[in-house]
C-alpha cells in the first residue's frame, strides 16, 4: 500500500470530520502537524471547556489518556477517540485511587484538589479538579479551615502553597519533562540571550520558577506573548509549545530551555493516526458510569469556579 501524502491525509481527515460531525482537539504539546489540523488548540482547561460546549458527535482527542477521559466524563453521549492508545501521562500514572483513599482515611475532613493530569478513578475520589491555569484561584477559594490534599503534582502544589500561603499535603508525583528542567538551564540560556523574557510552567521545581519573569500555564503563555513587548523569550516547558507560540507571534524569537524537553507520549500521534482513528472510530474511550458520575462533580465544580 502506497502511503498517502500529508496533503491527501489532511484532505481525507477533513472529509471524514464533515461526514462524522467530528472535531479535533489538540493540546499545545502535540506535534505541529497535529496542531495544524485541529479545530481547537489549547491547554487542558481550554480543551475541557471546548469538550463540554461543542455539539459535535465525535471528539478526537490529540493528547494523552487523561485528556480523552476528561472529554468523556464531560460528554458521555459523545464518541471520544484517542488516536494512539499508548499515549499516557507518567505523572497521572504516579497516583492511584486506592492509595488516595488510604490517605483520605488518614486525614478525615481534608479536601482533595486534583490536578486534571490524573486518571478518571483519581478524579472520582477528589473534591475539585484544577489545571495549571486556574489552580491558584480555585485553591485560594477553598474553605480556609479545611486541609487540602493536592494530587498528583508536587511541583504545582508547592507553587500554589507558596502563592496562597495555605498549608497542603502534597502527593509526590511530578512531570518528568518539567522535573528535569534545572536552574542551571535557565541561567545558561539567560547568558546566551541577555534581556530575554523567561516563561516557565508551574510544573517546574520552585528553584526554576524563582528565575522566571512569569510562571504560566500553556494557555497563559499564549495570552502573555500576544501582549508582551519582548522580542526574545526563553520558554521552559515541553518543546511542542514553541510551535504554538511561533504561530501567535512570528516576530518573536522563542528559545526552548532545552531541545530535550520532550514528552515522548505527547509526540506519539501523527496525521495517519488521526485519519485511522476517524476511519475506524478507534480507540473509543469508555468509563464505567459509576466512576464517570463521581469524576464529573469535581470537574464541573472546576469549570463553575473558573
Amino acid at each position: 500500500m502506497i502511503p498517502l501524502s500529508d496533503t491527501e491525509t489532511i484532505a481525507r481527515i477533513n472529509k471524514l470530520k464533515h461526514e462524522l460531525g467530528a472535531v479535533i482537539l489538540a493540546h499545545n504539546y502535540q506535534l505541529g502537524e497535529v496542531q495544524a489540523i485541529a479545530d481547537f488548540n489549547g491547554d487542558s482547561l481550554a480543551l475541557s471547556i471546548e469538550a463540554s460546549k461543542t455539539d459535535a458527535k465525535v471528539l478526537v482527542c490529540c493528547g494523552v489518556v487523561f485528556m480523552a477521559e476528561t472529554a468523556k466524563i464531560l460528554s458521555p453521549a459523545k464518541t471520544v477517540l484517542l488516536p494512539v492508545l499508548e499515549a499516557g501521562c507518567p505523572m497521572a500514572d504516579m497516583a492511584c485511587a486506592d492509595e488516595l483513599r488510604t490517605l483520605k482515611a488518614q486525614r478525615p475532613g481534608a479536601l482533595v484538589a486534583c490536578y486534571v493530569n490524573s486518571s478518571a478513578e483519581v478524579k472520582a475520589e477528589s473534591d475539585v479538579c484544577v489545571t495549571s491555569a486556574n489552580a491558584l484561584k480555585i485553591v485560594a477559594a477553598l474553605p480556609a479551615d479545611k486541609e487540602v490534599i493536592f494530587v498528583p503534582d508536587k511541583n504545582l502544589g508547592n507553587y500554589i502553597q507558596r502563592q496562597t500561603g495555605r498549608p497542603m499535603t502534597m502527593w509526590q508525583g511530578y512531570c518528568p519533562v518539567h522535573q528535569r528542567i534545572t536552574p542551571q538551564m535557565i541561567l545558561d540560556r539567560k547568558r546566551e540571550f541577555p534581556g530575554a523574557e523567561v516563561l516557565v510552567h508551574p510544573e517546574c521545581p520552585l528553584a526554576v520558577i524563582d528565575l522566571a519573569d512569569a510562571a504560566l500555564s500553556t494557555g497563559g503563555m499564549c495570552d502573555h506573548v500576544k501582549k508582551s513587548a519582548a522580542k526574545q523569550m526563553i520558554v521552559a516547558t515541553e518543546l511542542g509549545m514553541i510551535h504554538r507560540l511561533r504561530q501567535l507571534r512570528p516576530d518573536v524569537l522563542f528559545i526552548p530551555v532545552s531541545e530535550q524537553a520532550v514528552c515522548p507520549t505527547m509526540k506519539l500521534i501523527r496525521l495517519p493516526d488521526v485519519l485511522r482513528s476517524l476511519e475506524r472510530l478507534e480507540h473509543q474511550i469508555e468509563i464505567p458510569e459509576e466512576v464517570r458520575a463521581k469524576a464529573y462533580k469535581p470537574i464541573r465544580l472546576m469549570l463553575d469556579m473558573s
